[in-house]
């Protein structure tokens, strides 16, 4: 038994050291000086992948401590501090506050880094939205417009599955989708390749090419190529479909129609966001805007509230925050709001945690007093 608390008391020395906390918090340092660098060539969301969020980093074949075990590494020396017995004493209790405090912050970090989603709404004027746009992933969406239906039945392949030779299958849908191509970011191009057969809709003129992904991942213009396989040769063979496409592909099998197309990732939202007016005020002489708003109605449970969304001035609504972003100009002479939707379950956390560092420091610093004083 002695034996066994003799280990225990090593183990817990052993990871409190704080030359664990101090070469951790270096090395997170060297993480931010090269994520921000590489950010320029790569982006901010392959740097976040890459720097921040993995467990580890690969440079030249060589395994280092990505953001996320560092992160980890960091925890548990600050909550081992917890485990030592001689922490818990009244001339130790700033100590231990300003650790609780480092301890929310990394928590509140965490929380971010899995449950946070972040996309935009775009809403035409006199019209209603009540989903958002991811920012950096899509989806394939197949939807069945069975007329006889209550609402239409839409089945989503999330974008880890749309890997070449990867078969998507539904056990309701009549046919299979066999990926050929998926391009994160690609351009149409007159067709020169007849290597496939049959081909349908756009594909018997058009073919996808790669083209390199842009570092801001919402201008990349992701495409596919896919074959439809099922009992029906008349809607067996290629077909191609790109993100900027306003129609989706229709087939019909079984008397059922069909429509399959590639699209950002959808999330849904509590309530519904009904544009009513869009209001921009320009740099005088020029046409830069300066300022914009959008006036909205706010429907939930079928009652409805007018709130005004600026650009300093966002909508917090059910753990969302709406922003003002930006706006485009339709072609009909109406305008569309473009609003950013961040869910953040974590946003609390930073200003929780530097509120009770402070405390410990203030703490720390009034039992540390008396002591000076004494000395003097």
């Amino acid at each position: 038994m002695h034996n066994i608390l003799m280990m225990k008391n090593k183990i817990i020395k052993t990871i409190s050291n704080p030359k664990i906390f101090v070469f951790t918090i270096i090395w997170l340092m060297v993480l931010v000086f090269f994520g921000t660098i590489e950010q320029k060539d790569i982006g901010l969301f392959e740097s976040q992948k890459k720097y921040f969020t993995s467990l580890i980093l690969w440079v030249y074949n060589i395994p280092l401590p990505g953001g996320l075990l560092t992160m980890s590494i960091l925890s548990v020396n600050l909550f081992s501090f917890f485990l030592k017995p001689n922490s818990w004493r009244k001339n130790k209790i700033g100590i231990l506050t300003v650790h609780a405090g480092a301890l929310i912050l990394l928590i509140g970090s965490a929380i971010t880094n899995v449950f946070s989603i972040e996309g935009n709404m775009v809403i035409v004027e006199d019209e209603k939205s009540n989903y958002m746009h991811s920012f950096y992933y899509k989806e394939f969406t197949v939807l069945n417009l069975d007329e006889y239906k209550d609402s239409i039945e839409v089945i989503n392949f999330n974008e880890q599955l749309l890997k070449e030779k990867e078969f998507l299958s539904y056990n309701k849908l009549p046919f299979k989708i066999e990926v050929i191509d998926f391009y994160l970011n690609s351009k149409l191009e007159k067709r020169v390749n007849d290597s496939l057969s049959p081909l349908r809709g756009d594909a018997i003129n058009l073919e996808l090419r790669e083209k390199y992904p842009n570092t801001e991942m919402n201008k990349n213009i992701s495409g596919i190529t896919y074959k439809i396989i099922s009992e029906d040769e008349n809607i067996n063979g290629y077909y191609i479909y790109q993100l900027e496409q306003r129609r989706p592909e229709i087939i019909t099998i079984n008397n059922m129609d069909y429509a399959l197309l590639l699209r950002p990732v959808r999330t849904y939202l509590p309530f519904e966001i009904e544009l009513l007016d869009f209001d921009k005020v320009m740099h005088p002489g020029t046409q830069i805007a300066k300022s914009f708003s959008s006036n909205v109605f706010l429907n939930e449970n079928e009652t409805s509230r007018r709130v005004l969304i600026e650009m300093n001035a966002p909508l917090r609504h059910k753990g969302y925050t709406l922003y003002q972003a930006s706006y485009a100009e339709l072609g009909d002479g109406r305008e569309a709001t473009v609003l950013a939707v961040v869910q953040n379950y974590g946003r609390l956390f930073p200003y929780i945690s530097s509120i009770i560092m402070c405390i410990g420091v203030l703490l720390q610093m009034i039992i540390r007093i008396p002591g000076l004083l004494k000395n003097d």
